[in-house]
């Protein structure tokens, strides 16, 4: 072991940790509704205009995050595929490299705050954890921005610490911790500034003292963070979409402080509630590292891992909008706090870990991995074209993850059980990402509806949808996809013959009548696509219609 955690070996071992668990079914899984797929569409307009300034997807302003996340696939695209390619593992490029930056750096830093043992499987913990992965295979912000607040609060931590007779830290770092933040606020505006701001007051309250705060250069530091933005924010005032930060700041963020948007509202504490999933499979020691460290709060490496969770992770649960990868910036400390947990076996505080309590949370922990089993081979028979082999050795893998290192728990070796369990949540994960999802047919009807469009007419036919506007279907048709009713499909069919309409079974009386109407010869579907929209939570039956050309 010890040789493990020394020079780069424990880096490369990390990196190979991520590959195992990032890099499975990024090319498998198609694009998921709706965010992802809004993303990605609004990074492949970027390189089909030319215009990477403005964020839109389709004619629509897209107020919603800045624009470095949008940047990234674009440039990953651009680097490694083509706009025109329907491939999402470009796209995602960017989430599942930002994930293993966050790791390695969580390691890299850590190691000056508690010491290598614990900086690596903290480091471990949180590349296995369930929400980071799942970031990790999404063309989203949320991995891109873990790796930015790493990078900036894990300086930010040194700093902290040197304040206290540690080692002294670089100039280029404190540099480098400015530039992360500016890179976090181009992707997220204003969450990393957050995360910093309120630790920085935490620590100032808690210690009261200020002026270790002046090594951090901050008006300095300030200038560079805001050189990473104003470019883009210069480029914006003198765009179409100049009034970009008024109307993000109406339509998404007071919106979600506010009340719960789109639906996706929650009650204080469901952030704590969900930790025991969002975090598996660390979780399995989170309370008793809670109670330890609130017990070694007056150690600085453990204060300064609280400064970072706990005002961050209040403002998160207060805020009435709620979704899972939220809280995703605080846990690198969360992990680390675990592992410090793990390896304190002189301490009072380990017997923690062997409570009967403990044992009882065990037990409602190892309900994760049997849910992932019971999933695995449930949904390819409900979702899929029935019972797939790949979702029996996915299960095992997944009822072993959940069994054998709470057993070991049990019998007091926690560390192992730690190891164990990052370790199966390699092939648990893989079997669910490559092997069980892609099997989803139903699930996937953007993919099937686009090869059914294609099957009926030339790549550059118009197309118009009814009854199914995802944003995946834009992605995978074509940025020209007209989102539309039932009547106006009818509409496009009498100007243009050669025009592809997509109708829902449920609207083809509307659909029917209006081409009645316009004097159009009745129509027979030339295919049809059936699947259930789980964004909706409701099945379809997409009927495919076109006039002109060979019925196929």
């Amino acid at each position: 072991m010890h040789r493990l955690l020394t020079g780069i070996r424990p880096y490369l071992a990390l990196l190979l940790l991520c590959l195992g668990l990032y890099v499975p079914g990024q090319s498998a899984v198609p694009p998921l509704d709706r965010d992802e797929s809004r993303y990605m569409q609004a990074s492949k307009q970027m390189l089909e205009s030319g215009d990477f300034v403005a964020i839109r997807f389709q004619d629509t302003p897209r107020n919603k995050k800045p624009v470095g996340i949008y940047w990234a696939q674009a440039a990953a695209v651009a680097a490694l595929s083509d706009p025109a390619s329907p491939s999402p593992w470009p796209y995602r490029l960017p989430s599942w490299l930002g994930a293993t930056a966050a790791v390695l750096m969580t390691f890299g830093f850590g190691k000056h705050l508690f010491g290598r043992g614990v900086a690596f499987a903290g480091a471990g913990l949180l590349a296995a954890s369930l929400i980071l992965v799942a970031e990790a295979h999404q063309a989203k912000t949320d991995a891109a921005l873990l790796a930015c607040v790493v990078a900036a609060m894990g300086v930010f931590g040194r700093l902290y610490l040197q304040a206290r007779k540690g080692p002294a830290v670089p100039a280029w770092q404190i540099a480098a911790m400015w530039l992360a933040l500016g890179a976090g606020m181009l992707i997220k505006g204003p969450v990393p500034v957050m995360v910093m701001g309120l630790a920085a007051l935490a620590l100032v309250a808690a210690d009261r003292r200020w002026r270790w705060l002046g090594t951090a250069r901050p008006v300095t530091g300030l200038t560079l963070a805001l050189a990473v933005v104003a470019p883009w924010m210069l480029a914006l005032a003198a765009s179409p979409q100049a009034d970009f930060v008024s109307a993000a700041v109406k339509e998404d963020l007071i919106p979600k402080l506010l009340g719960g948007q789109e639906a996706h509202g929650g009650f204080p504490g469901l952030y704590l509630a969900l930790a025991l999933a969002t975090l598996w499979p660390g979780s399995l020691f989170l309370i008793p590292a809670a109670v330890r460290s609130w017990r070694m709060r007056g150690e600085p490496a453990v204060r300064f891992c609280l400064a970072w969770i706990v005002p961050s992770w209040l403002v998160f649960e207060l805020v009435p909008t709620k979704l899972p990868h939220y809280p995703l910036p605080l846990y690198p400390a969360v992990c680390l706090l675990i592992a410090a947990a793990l390896f304190a076996v002189r301490e009072p505080a380990y017997a923690l870990l062997s409570k009967g309590w403990q044992k009882a949370v065990g037990g409602i922990w190892a309900l994760v991995g049997v849910v992932l089993a019971a999933a695995a081979l449930a949904l390819p028979v409900l979702y899929g074209e029935g019972f797939a082999w790949i979702s029996v050795p996915t299960a095992a893998c997944a009822a072993l993850a959940a069994a054998l290192p709470l057993r070991k728990s049990w019998s007091g070796l926690h560390l192992p059980a730690a190891a164990l369990a990052v370790l199966l949540a390699v092939p648990t994960y893989a079997g669910v990402f490559q092997g069980v999802m892609p099997h989803l047919d139903r699930l996937w009807i953007a993919p099937r509806l686009a090869d059914a469009v294609r099957a009926v007419a030339p790549a550059d036919a118009p197309v118009v949808l009814s009854g199914y506007s995802e944003p995946s279907a834009v992605f995978l048709i074509g940025t020209g996809t007209r989102l539309v009713s039932a009547e106006a499909v009818a509409d496009a069919l009498a100007a243009d013959p050669g025009a592809v309409g997509v109708v829902d079974a449920r609207d083809l009386p509307a659909f029917r009548a209006r081409a009645e109407a316009l004097g159009l010869p009745p129509l027979a579907p030339r295919t049809e696509v059936r699947g259930f929209n789980y964004s909706k939570g409701r099945e379809l039956d997409l009927q495919v219609f076109r006039r002109d050309g060979p019925v196929p």
